[in-house]
């Protein structure tokens, strides 16, 4: 096993790292010593709070080598750019002490702190303050109109936006042409979705036509009644006993909270779409043909063994036959 460095010092560890201070509260590790060991130094984890080092160069080292965060955000010079993350809550990928961001998200951190105040994944006194809200706002006009940036990034995001279509179309209106674009993507075949069918165009196209801004019914009754607790490691490994998982929700609460939606207006936060790289690759190519996707493919990181997240990078673009192209490029890397 790794030895912990000279001088390491356990609550410097866990202020530098937010998440795994979390993980310990919950008890799902003993301590930041073991979080090191195992993980953090693959991870390339910060020792203590302060800068974090540079993100790592594509191509990356052998698996294990490369963090999260490498992953998401290779290339990007942070110091010199100006960015914006979306749904940064405790653990920012980008500190502001790292370059010129703006966190952006549904609502303001005092309300956050209230929606997570129990759960135990989420440290609430590291909550950031968000500095943009959208929501009923466009992005634009929650930035200022006339802000332009270098590149978002967005972790665990794309999934829960009901308009998956305006929602691109909004990030790309404040990104300069050639801007960055990086996703950190769910993949279903190791998640509480694995049950769930893989969102296809004309579901997309639906939520588009209708001008959704917040989760469609059918969406919400999808999620709560076909949800379930799921094992990564043995979704990986073939084990997976599937008439054997255990349902995170039920449909009879789908359609109560379906109703309320259209009753009320009331936004019920859920997984609204569903994706495998080759899904993601596939879907995004439909709609590059139909002229509706303003990012062309760069490429993407595969789902680690044992993890749950694939990573999509993508660049502003006006060459709808390139964007296009490119989207063809991404189905054929991850085949």
């Amino acid at each position: 096993m790794v030895q912990l460095p000279p001088g390491f010092d356990e609550s410097d560890y866990l202020a530098a790292n937010p998440d795994v201070a979390a993980a310990v509260t919950a008890g799902a590790l003993s301590s930041g010593g073991e979080h090191y060991r195992h993980y953090g130094h693959l991870e390339r984890r910060a020792l203590a709070p302060g800068a974090r080092p540079p993100p790592l160069p594509r191509p990356f080292a052998p698996e294990g080598v490369a963090s999260r965060r490498d992953k998401i955000l290779t290339g990007l010079d942070l110091g010199a750019l100006n960015g914006v993350e979306i749904g940064p809550l405790a653990s920012p990928l980008v500190s502001r002490g790292e370059g010129r961001i703006t966190y952006v998200d549904f609502t303001d951190e005092d309300t956050l702190r209230r929606t997570y105040a129990e759960d135990p994944n989420v440290n609430v006194d590291d909550i950031v303050h968000v500095d943009a809200i959208w929501g009923d706002k466009t992005l634009r006009e929650a930035l200022g109109p006339d802000r332009r940036v270098d590149y978002v990034v967005a972790s665990h995001v794309v999934e829960h936006v009901p308009d998956l279509i305006t929602w691109l179309s909004e990030i790309r209106q404040v990104l300069q042409t050639g801007g960055a674009l990086r996703l950190v993507v769910p993949d279903r075949r190791y998640t509480f979705d694995y049950l769930r069918l893989e969102s296809r165009y004309h579901d997309v196209l639906d939520a588009y036509l209708q001008k959704a801004r917040r989760p469609l019914p059918r969406q919400i009754m999808d999620f709560c009644g076909l949800a379930r607790h799921v094992n990564c490691e043995a979704a990986w490994n073939g084990s997976l006993k599937v008439d054997q998982l255990q349902p995170m929700s039920s449909i009879h609460f789908g359609y109560a909270l379906a109703q309320d939606s259209i009753a009320t207006g009331q936004y019920h936060d859920t997984h609204c779409w569903v994706f495998t790289p080759a899904s993601f690759a596939q879907l995004f190519e439909e709609l590059a043909a139909l002229g509706l996707i303003g990012f062309a493919y760069e490429f993407f990181v595969a789902t680690a063994r044992n993890d749950i997240e694939f990573f999509v990078h993508m660049v502003a673009s006006d060459d709808a036959e390139a964007i296009q192209r490119s989207w063809a490029q991404m189905r054929r890397d991850v085949a």
